[in-house]
């Protein structure tokens, strides 16, 4: 999985006026939210937060927020919730979820197909049934993504199903293991 570390510090100030003011001085505010535990308001340099929220968009990744002025200093955080402006694509307020880096997730993972299949060179057709699966570890266990390579592929075959995918030990695939992911037909 992706880490980022990310800068911030306490935010102080509340309302829409004063989130606006943020905003002017290119702050971007923030929530962290932690299970059973008060909320916390943070702000971040608005550039620094864009370019690191670009980085892990539509990824796994687990975010390290070091915060400035918090007595629990660094917090291992999910991207939950982003609004941004729908017209100058700024963002406005980010929602962070608090997490526990021993405990375990459920996350969905990409499936990436490498490679042509030796069914598709001679007619055939691919067909992908999977396009993400769904695993169960800890946070910074679970891959990026997973790769297949599909080249052996042959038309009319079996295909490769989720139990032939390469799985780090550590982490648990929740999907059926007879489940088919592709095959050439």
């Amino acid at each position: 999985m992706i880490q980022v570390d990310i800068p911030a510090a306490v935010r102080t100030v509340f309302g829409k006026g004063e989130s606006r003011r943020l905003r002017m001085d290119k702050k971007t505010p923030a929530v962290v939210y932690s299970r059973g535990a008060e909320a916390l308001a943070l702000q971040f340099d608005e550039a620094t937060l864009y370019k690191d929220l670009l980085f892990v968009h539509g990824r796994n990744a687990v975010i390290t927020l070091d915060v400035e002025g918090d007595s629990a200093g660094k917090r291992h955080v999910l991207v939950q919730e982003i609004q941004k402006d729908p017209v100058q694509e700024e963002i406005l307020h980010v929602d962070f979820l608090e997490i526990d880096v021993d405990s375990t997730r459920k996350f969905n993972v990409d499936l990436r197909l490498t490679g042509v299949a030796k069914g598709v060179d001679l007619g055939g057709e691919l067909n992908v049934s999977k396009q993400s699966l769904v695993l169960q570890g800890r946070p910074l266990d679970i891959p990026d993504e997973i790769v297949a390579d599909i080249t052996a592929l042959e038309r009319g075959g079996k295909g490769i199903s989720c139990k032939d995918l390469a799985i780090p030990e550590n982490v648990e695939m929740l999907d059926n293991p007879e489940a088919v992911c592709a095959v050439v037909i």
